[in-house]
Order: structure tokens, then sequence, then C-alpha cells
């Protein structure tokens, strides 16, 4: 087993413990494919009675996953790599999802992107006062993806719109309102209560624990989040956000512009389709129809090389504007891949 994670039982708990703290504990291709294949063992061990994730470090569950190695294949012209990380990455994320044990998940700090992935799917989703919950891959020519399209259709009104779009960083009452979290527990009480759960196998002592959840400034913003995101496509939520003379609106209109147009556009789409048939399958199909694409027709390479690489934060984006695209763009990345579409089995896996 590699060091970045740590995967062991102990009393009547399946613990998993994410162990690459130097790197905001990203999430590589060799631990999704270690959580899943624990996900498949533990499924039909009576000895378990739930999961616990957790993640070593002060500064996060999970910042991500660990995008480098997609970068340099798709540079390559080799995009299958990132493919089979995604597909496999998604397969897990459906898996845990439907996990039949309950499933705690302890997230400090940062937890975007791939680390949504592991921890948004449980039944026990616990937060503290460091928690930082996103969906930014907008600003790197993704979309929000591992499962987190349907976590964003589920949340009240149209903040799934606005988070998904805009990369909105939710402290622990915004992100408890928005649906990425159950309880809000102080980090120094943690220890004790994992310890509880390991004796006990009992996940009402997470109940039992928790406090009343810190204050969520977007709900005083959901009036305004609510009409301005309530819009069929992008161009109509920036139609209304540049005729709303706020604070809000500006800001925004800042955000948004800031990310990749064909993402922010396909973004609201994928939240349109996710709320429709409201399944974890299908929004990850959805999901992975772009993924699939965003190396070879979007922004993503693009995006890793602005943020990542070269690091000058100035992406050179396909469009120049989020009005530039139109909607058979979208459609065009969000079509059927035929035999290239994703499945949730493969080969030596139920």
């Amino acid at each position: 087993m590699s060091d970045d994670i740590h995967i062991r039982i102990e009393g009547r708990v399946g613990r998993i413990t994410l162990n690459r703290p130097g790197a905001l504990n990203a999430l590589t291709y060799a631990m999704c494919r270690a959580i899943d294949a624990t996900l498949i063992k533990w499924a039909g061990m009576p000895e378990i009675t739930m999961l616990v994730f957790d993640a070593k470090g002060s500064r996060a569950f999970c910042a991500g996953g660990d995008i480098a190695r997609m970068y340099a294949t798709g540079t390559a012209g080799d995009y299958a790599y990132g493919r089979r990380f995604w597909a496999d990455e998604y397969r897990m994320n459906a898996r845990l999802f439907e996990f039949p044990k309950p499933v705690a998940s302890f997230m400090q700090g940062f937890t975007m992107g791939g680390g949504v992935g592991v921890g948004c799917h449980g039944s026990h989703r616990v937060v503290c006062e460091s928690s930082r919950i996103a969906m930014p891959e907008c600003g790197i020519g993704l979309v929000p993806d591992v499962g987190g399209s349907l976590i964003l259709a589920r949340a009240p009104g149209r903040l799934g719109e606005y988070l998904g779009t805009t990369g909105t960083r939710m402290g622990p009452g915004d992100a408890i309102l928005a649906g990425f979290a159950d309880y809000f527990i102080p980090q120094e009480a943690w220890p004790d209560v994992i310890d509880a759960l390991i004796d006990t196998g009992d996940w009402k002592v997470i109940d039992r624990a928790a406090l009343a959840p810190p204050e969520a400034p977007l709900a005083a913003l959901q009036p305004e989040i609510d009409d301005a995101f309530a819009g069929a496509t992008l161009r109509d939520i920036l139609t209304v956000l540049r005729h709303t003379d706020s604070v809000f609106a500006a800001e925004a209109m800042k955000a948004l512009a800031r990310n990749a147009p064909l993402s922010v556009a396909c973004a609201v789409e994928l939240v349109h389709r996710a709320r429709m048939r409201d399944t974890i399958h299908h929004a990850l199909t959805q999901e992975y129809r772009f993924t699939a694409r965003s190396m070879e027709h979007g922004d993503f390479l693009e995006g890793i090389r602005a943020a990542i690489i070269d690091k000058d934060r100035s992406p050179n984006w396909c469009h120049d504007t989020p009005e530039a695209v139109g909607p058979a763009e979208v459609s065009a990345m969000l079509l059927p891949l035929g035999a290239d579409e994703l499945t949730f089995t493969r080969e030596g896996q139920p």
C-alpha cells in the first residue's frame, strides 16, 4: 500500500486516511484505485459497521486531484491517461455514494474538486472551523465533476448554479446550507469522536457531538442568487447580472469573467441536467462527457498551464468572453461518447 493513503480496520470501523499533507492531500490515480478496491472489499464484511475518512495535516482534507501527470500526458497529445483517471475516479465516486454502510468524513481546511468526490458523498459529513469547501473547476477549464453537479443540483434554490460557476468557497455554515456537509464539530473534538466510533461502530456518536452550525453568509444572499442564476443558459444569467446594480452582481460578474467561458456555460447545463434526473450515475456520465473532451476540445490544458505550471494566472481561453459561447458548443461538449461512454464496471470489478 502506498504511503500516500493509510487503509486499515480499527475496531468496528474501516478507516481511510489521506496522507499527502505536503500536497494538500491531492488525490492521485493510485489513491483512487486503492479507495475503490477497498470499498468493494469492505462492503461485504459484516465486522465493519461503518467507514471513516480523514486526512493528515491542518491545511486540507483534499484540495483536488493530482493533475500534474494529466498535464504532462495531455500536452504530449496523449489524452488516454486523463480519460482513464477520470473514468476510474468517477466509478469510485459512484461506489462511495452508494456504499451500503454509513460513511463519515472529517474535512478540515480545503476540500475542493476531487476532495468533494471523496468527502461529500457519505452519510455523515463533518466540518469544523477551518473547513473551506468549493467546486473551482471552471477556473482551470473543467466543470464541477466527481458527482459534484448532483450535489449542486440539490442545493437550495439556485445556489448550485452560483457555486458551480463562480467557484465560491464555503465556510462550514455555508457548506451545510448548500448540502456539502451535515455536521459541525469543532476540530479539537474529532479525535475523541473517532475513537468512540472505533470502539462502538455507532454513527450516532456524531449526532451527539455535533453543535449548531455557524452562520451561513450565503443565506442572506439567497434571494439575489435565486433571481440572478435562474436563467436557462449562461447568457440569461449574464443578462440579469448586468442589469442588476448591486455589490453581489458586480462580484459575481467578476468571478464569472475569471473562469473559462466554455466551462462556465457547460456547468450551468450540467447542474440543470443533474436536477432533472437526480441520480449519481446520470450526473457522472454527463460530467465525463465534458472531461473526456476537455484536453482536446476545451480549455483544461491552458487552465492548468496558467494556474499550476507557469502560474501567470493569465489563461488564454478558447473564448474571449462568456457571451461568446453558443448553445451548439455546449451541446457538442456534452454529446454522448458512443463506445467511449462512461460505464460503471471495469474488468475484475462488480
